[in-house]
């Protein structure tokens, strides 16, 4: 070995410094020998380099030329095929301002136990549609479990966005009553995200019978951890005038509160547990207590919230 470094050191003298800046970056000690930066120069300029008004020409704070929206709407026809341009365009307003979605939220799909009989009940919604036009469903129902199906509500409605987080909406809603008649409304409202993120739905119902109704629900998801969220929930109706046949009573009728403890397995499918009082209020809740019911309950639920 000691004569192989005897023969090398004079290619190795006759290389000097370039052998050593081509090896510098591979000596795991160099930045222990590395000489320090010289200082700036007194009185050199520190933003010397950087071209301040290079960078301001690229951007100037003036309005485009009037020349520029003077042309045709669509000069590339003049170029290319305009079939295949109008088709590019079209694509590209599906792609960037024209989207189509279609979601199917169940909200509530859930059991209560309470004094009374085991309940069950659904609570689902959806949509098709754009960002501004849409075409919803909503349909809710509720049973006993031994008893089978007490009421169906189903409606389909119209919705517009008029402003980034809220939608009118418009359509018809038909009930279906065991035992009784069933029923068709004119329905309209508002639905979107309220104030410190609540989900409100807040609707009127204008009866076959003239029979004006209205019901608001608000719901708000309080995130414990990325998967465990707390919901709070309200719900309120009211009635314009006494309904006998449908034991309502004018003014505020019926109204719930309830929490519910979900855990999002995954966002799509998130079972819950919770508990929950509804029952009648005001007048309507006179009208209950005389023909021998009970105006309200308190039950514990079990559900699942799922989208899809």
């Amino acid at each position: 070995m000691r004569h192989l470094t005897l023969l090398l050191a004079p290619a190795l003298l006759l290389a000097g410094p370039a052998w050593s800046q081509d090896h510098a970056a591979h000596d795991p000690h160099a930045h222990h020998r590395a000489e320090p930066a010289p200082s700036p120069a007194a009185g050199a300029d520190p933003h010397a380099g950087h071209d301040m008004g290079a960078s301001a020409a690229v951007a100037p704070n003036r309005p485009p030329p009037v020349a520029a929206g003077s042309g045709p709407a669509h000069a590339a026809d003049h170029y290319f095929d305009p079939v295949e341009m109008a088709r590019a365009r079209d694509k590209l307003r599906a792609e960037n301002g024209d989207v189509r979605t279609t979601a199917l939220i169940v909200d509530r799909l859930e059991a209560g136990f309470g004094e009374g009989e085991a309940t069950w009940l659904w609570d689902v919604q959806g949509w098709t549609g754009g960002d501004i036009n849409r075409a919803w469903l909503k349909t809710e129902g509720e049973g006993g479990v031994d008893g089978g199906l007490d009421e169906v509500e189903v409606q389909l409605l119209y919705g517009r966005a008029v402003t980034p987080f809220w939608d009118v909406q418009l359509g018809v809603r038909h009930d279906v009553v065991r035992g009784g008649d069933d029923l068709s409304h004119l329905a309209f409202g508002v639905q979107g995200l309220a104030p410190h993120w609540w989900e409100v739905d807040a609707a009127g119902f204008l009866s076959q019978d003239g029979d004006l109704t209205a019901r608001v629900e608000a719901e708000y998801d309080q995130r414990i951890t990325q998967r465990l969220i707390l919901q709070p929930r309200l719900e309120l109706e009211a009635s314009a005038r006494d309904v006998p046949a449908r034991a309502l009573a004018a003014g505020f009728s019926h109204a719930a509160a309830g929490l519910r403890l979900r855990y999002e397995f995954a966002p799509e499918f998130a079972p819950y547990v919770g508990v929950e009082w509804h029952g009648a209020v005001g007048g309507t809740a006179d009208l209950i207590e005389a023909a021998g019911g009970e105006a309200d309950d308190v039950r514990l639920v079990i559900g699942l919230k799922a989208w899809m």
